[in-house]
C-alpha cells in the first residue's frame, strides 16, 4: 500500500518528460519511487574508494542524490579517458540518421583513403566500433598512441594481425579512426561535430574536447566536463537519444548500441560479471532477468551507467586537477613515448611532477592527466556488487 501511495504522489510532482536546461531539478528518493537506504548503499561503496571525485544519481531525469570529495563540486571538472568513446561513436550514428554514412557495414576505405590498402579494405565501421577489426594489437591495447604528437598518423599506421570480425581485442586505434570516418563523410572534425550536433543540443557549453598537437580530435579519450554534465549525455541515452522534441541520435542507433552484442569479452584486469559485452562503443555490465545495466568506461574509473527500463543514470568520476588548453603539448615529456610502456611513462611523468619539476598549471606540459589520487581500487573490486546496486534502487514491495 505505501508503494502505491508514494507512486500516486510522485505523479502530481514529477513529470516523466523532463529534462534537465541550465539548471538541473532534484527529486527525494520516495517522489521518484527509490529506497533511501539502497541509494545511501550505493553511495557509500562508491566513495569507500578515495579516487571519487564525484558521483550523481538521476532517475526520470531528476537528481535524487549527488555527492563530491572534499575540494570539490557540481562544477568540477574530470576526465573522461575511455568514457570519451560512447561520445564519438554517437556522430556516427547521427551521421547514419542524416544519410552521410550509408551502412555500418560500409567498409571504412569508402571514407578514409589509407584503409584502401588491401590487408584493411574489407574492414568495416561496425567492426570498428565493435573492437574486432584485426587489427594489431599489442600489450599496451595502444595507449602508448596517447604520448605521440600525431596520434592519427600511429593510428594509420597499425597493420592487422586477424580476420575481421572474429576476435574481440579492446583496441584504442579503432576508436582513434573514429574522427577520420567523420571527415570522411562530413568534412568536419569530430570536435565540431560534437558541439553541433549533440552538445549543443542538450544544453552542454562547458567542457573540454582534447586534440592532439597535430589538431587530430582525440576521438578514443579525453572529454572534461562535470559529473552532470557527464550525466546529460547518459540521460539521452536512455531516452531514446531524444532530447525534449528533438530526435538527437535515432532510436534504432541507440538500440543497437545498447544491447549485447560481443556477449562475454577478457577479464579488464578487475572482476566483473559473465555478461559483460560491448556494443558500438558501449559496455553491457548486466544482462539478465533482473536489470540491463549499459555504460561508458574509462581507464581509471570514470563511468556512466545506464538502467533504460528504469530511467536511472549514475555517473562516477575520479579526482582530476585540470590544466589550460584543449591541445596537447608535451613539451619536456615529450619523451615518453620512447618508453615503451605505459605504466613505465606513467610513473616516470609522476615522479617528474612531484618533484616539481614538471607543471600542468602553468601551460608548458598540456594534457589530460590522472594523478595518483585519481585512480581506482576499491570501486574495482565492487564493480559487480555496484552494478548490481544500481539495479535494485526501487522500493520493495
Amino acid at each position: 500500500m505505501r508503494v502505491l501511495i508514494l507512486f500516486f504522489i510522485s505523479l502530481l510532482v514529477i513529470s516523466e518528460d523532463y529534462f534537465p536546461g541550465e539548471e538541473w531539478a532534484t527529486a527525494t528518493a520516495d517522489e521518484v519511487g527509490l529506497d533511501e537506504s539502497k541509494i545511501e548503499k550505493l553511495f557509500d561503496m562508491t566513495f569507500e574508494d578515495d579516487a571519487t571525485m564525484s558521483a550523481v544519481l538521476i532517475k526520470d531525469g531528476y537528481i535524487v542524490k549527488e555527492q563530491y570529495a572534499e575540494g570539490f563540486d557540481q562544477d568540477s571538472f574530470g576526465t573522461s579517458w575511455s568514457t570519451a568513446k560512447s561520445y564519438y561513436a554517437a556522430l556516427i550514428g547521427i551521421s547514419l540518421d542524416r544519410g552521410e554514412i550509408d551502412s555500418l557495414d560500409d567498409p571504412v576505405s569508402k571514407y578514409v583513403e589509407s584503409y584502401s590498402a588491401p590487408e584493411k579494405k574489407n574492414i568495416t565501421i561496425r567492426q570498428i566500433l565493435n573492437m574486432t577489426s584485426g587489427l594489431e594489437f599489442p600489450s599496451h591495447e595502444h595507449e602508448m598512441m596517447f604520448f605521440e604528437s600525431d596520434h592519427l598518423q600511429y593510428a594509420e599506421n597499425v597493420g592487422v594481425e586477424n580476420p575481421p570480425g572474429e576476435v574481440f581485442q579492446y583496441n584504442n586505434v579503432n576508436s582513434m579512426m573514429i574522427g577520420e570516418i567523420l571527415k570522411g563523410a562530413t568534412g568536419k572534425t569530430a570536435k565540431t561535430l560534437l558541439d553541433e550536433r549533440i552538445f549543443s543540443q542538450i544544453g552542454l557549453t562547458n567542457y573540454t574536447a582534447w586534440e592532439d598537437e597535430a589538431g587530430n580530435t582525440m576521438t578514443y579519450c579525453c572529454l572534461d566536463m562535470s559529473a552532470r554534465d557527464y550525466s546529460k549525455f547518459g540521460l539521452l541515452f536512455s531516452r531514446d537519444g531524444k532530447w525534449e522534441d528533438k530526435q538527437i541520435i535515432s532510436k534504432n542507433y541507440v538500440d543497437e548500441s545498447l544491447q549485447l552484442y560481443w556477449g562475454k569479452t577478457p577479464d579488464m584486469g578487475w572482476s566483473h560479471s559473465d555478461t559483460r559485452g560491448y556494443s558500438l562503443q558501449w559496455w553491457i555490465s548486466k544482462y539478465d532477468d533482473d536489470a540491463k545495466i549499459y555504460n561508458t568506461s574509462g581507464k581509471f574509473g570514470q563511468f556512466i551507467f545506464i538502467d533504460k527500463e528504469r530511467d536511472v543514470i549514475f555517473t562516477r568520476i575520479t579526482k582530476y586537477y585540470p590544466g589550460p588548453g584543449d591541445a596537447q603539448q608535451w613539451g619536456a615529456l615529450g619523451y615518453l613515448r620512447f618508453l615503451g610502456s605505459v605504466d613505465r611513462a606513467v610513473a616516470v611523468s609522476r615522479f617528474l611532477m612531484a618533484i616539481g619539476l614538471v607543471r600542468l598549471d602553468d601551460g608548458s606540459v598540456r594534457t589530460p592527466y590522472t594523478n595518483e589520487d585519481g585512480e581506482s581500487r576499491e570501486f574495482y573490486q565492487n564493480y559487480v556488487k555496484i552494478v548490481d546496486s544500481i539495479a535494485d534502487l526501487e522500493i520493495d514491495d
